[in-house]
């Protein structure tokens, strides 16, 4: 419904409240999520999870809203200014699950969009109990009461480096003030562990993501040639994503090409494609707040040369065998140090690295991470960095990236190759990037065709 039908509307009643781009996702995968976070809670405690901010920008802008992934995952709601509160063991049944949501009314569905009814909020989450934001610190102060510990949802992630005070930190400050006497405990370990093993809903939602994907890098292909610019390119990514039903990237794109493939995080993007170039591309559709995470390296102008056919296949053929290692059991940091290997003997092949070179690497930073200098794989799902256990043995449904790479700044060269990939209980992972090309000649089939 678009903004001009909804002005015309005169009663609250009368919208419809089909809220974001994706499909409504079924209530029983939060019912699931729940569960299963309850199971791993102390006696007579309490958890509770916030939204995230609108952030500004300056003057009255401000940035497109992301919701706090640990909610969504919980609850479905999709918006700002949302608390859920968790209590299994409230006095009264009707508490032990409590989602808050911002008031509305038809003036604010004009003037900001489409906001969550108490009926659309039990709809979305499965919670029968839904209150009023304004209600929260009362019924609050009430639970708390009964309870006896606190969790707090503090980041925790291995690459986490937040500086902006949080809407989650500011609860958190305003609860140890409140409540000294309470203990308090940390939501974070609890959500690597369940987060981390995927339902059949999540791998089915991250396969449309990753569907989506696959259909703009099938546009890509139509569309590259020498002259282009790399955020041309970009834009014709966006393009396909938005289009079908992704608010867009689920990460900064990188559209990397020539040398500047050899930038691991280059996000410029604004640099002309020249003939003779290979064209490094780190992107991938969200869908429904699940991340894709794809990586193609393809030539400018449709043609592998000799040399980048050969680099090429080398980290496909890496790719191809780290991909079986990631089987039930398998330790993350052992599983690195095998892929270290194959990619040692693939340098090898292709000149790189010499026997002396291996004989006399130093052990804390082998001889191939001259070329190959980042890790393969890592959990990806709600975040794409993903929340999920890495010391403790691989299980199925674990969703992980496999992208190795090549990287040679003195022959202008990058090569990185990825796909999303699910453990399985037996046998290898499920590629959900399977059917997007990745072979030699069906790039350049379909380049040139």
């Amino acid at each position: 419904m678009n903004l001009s039908s909804v002005s015309q509307l005169t009663t609250f009643e009368e919208i419809d409240f089909s809220l974001m781009k994706y499909r409504q996702i079924d209530s029983k995968l939060f019912i699931k999520n729940r569960k299963k976070f309850m199971a791993h809670m102390k006696p007579k405690s309490i958890a509770v999870f916030n939204s995230n901010d609108v952030y500004p920008v300056s003057a009255d802008s401000t940035m497109p809203f992301e919701q706090h992934r640990d909610i969504f995952y919980l609850s479905g709601a999709d918006q700002e200014e949302t608390i859920l509160l968790l209590f299994p063991n409230a006095m009264d049944k009707k508490h032990k699950e409590v989602l808050f949501v911002r008031e509305t009314n038809a003036h604010i569905a004009v003037w900001e969009g489409e906001k969550l009814t108490k009926e659309k909020a039990t709809e979305v989450s499965g919670i029968e109990t839904i209150y009023w934001l304004s209600d929260f610190d009362k019924t609050f102060f009430d639970l708390m009461t009964e309870a006896e510990t606190i969790y707090f949802n503090t980041n925790e992630h291995y690459r986490q480096a937040v500086e902006t005070q949080t809407r989650e930190d500011r609860f958190i400050e305003k609860c140890k003030k409140d409540f000294p006497a309470h203990q308090w405990a940390k939501s974070n370990p609890i959500l690597q562990k369940i987060r981390g093993v995927k339902e059949p809903e999540e791998i089915e939602l991250l396969q449309q993501a990753c569907d989506i994907t696959e259909k703009g890098f099938r546009r890509i292909l139509q569309f590259t040639k020498p002259g282009v610019w790399e955020y041309e390119m970009e834009a014709e990514f966006l393009h396909e994503f938005i289009r079908n039903r992704s608010k867009g990237f689920a990460y900064t794109p990188i559209i990397a090409s020539g040398n500047n493939a050899n930038v691991l995080h280059y996000i410029e993007n604004n640099q002309q494609v020249k003939d003779g170039d290979l064209i490094l591309m780190d992107v991938g559709a969200e869908y429904a707040n699940y991340s894709s995470d794809m990586t193609r390296t393809i030539p400018a102008n449709g043609k592998f040369t000799d040399r980048q056919k050969q680099v090429y296949n080398a980290v496909l053929r890496v790719k191809n065998e780290a991909t079986k290692l990631l089987v039930p059991g398998s330790i993350w940091a052992e599983y690195h140090k095998e892929v270290g290997k194959i990619m040692t003997s693939e340098l090898l092949g292709l000149g790189l690295l010499n026997k002396a070179d291996v004989q006399n690497e130093d052990k804390d930073w082998p001889a191939y991470k001259k070329y190959f200098m980042h890790g393969t794989s890592h959990h990806i799902g709600l975040n794409t960095h993903d929340y999920g256990e890495l010391k403790t043995p691989m299980k199925p449904n674990m969703v992980f990236t496999v992208e190795p790479g090549i990287y040679i700044p003195d022959e202008q060269m990058g090569i990185r190759i990825e796909d999303d990939v699910v453990i399985r209980e037996t046998g290898e992972p499920f590629n959900l990037m399977q059917n997007i090309p990745i072979e030699i000649e069906e790039i350049e089939e379909l380049m040139l065709g």
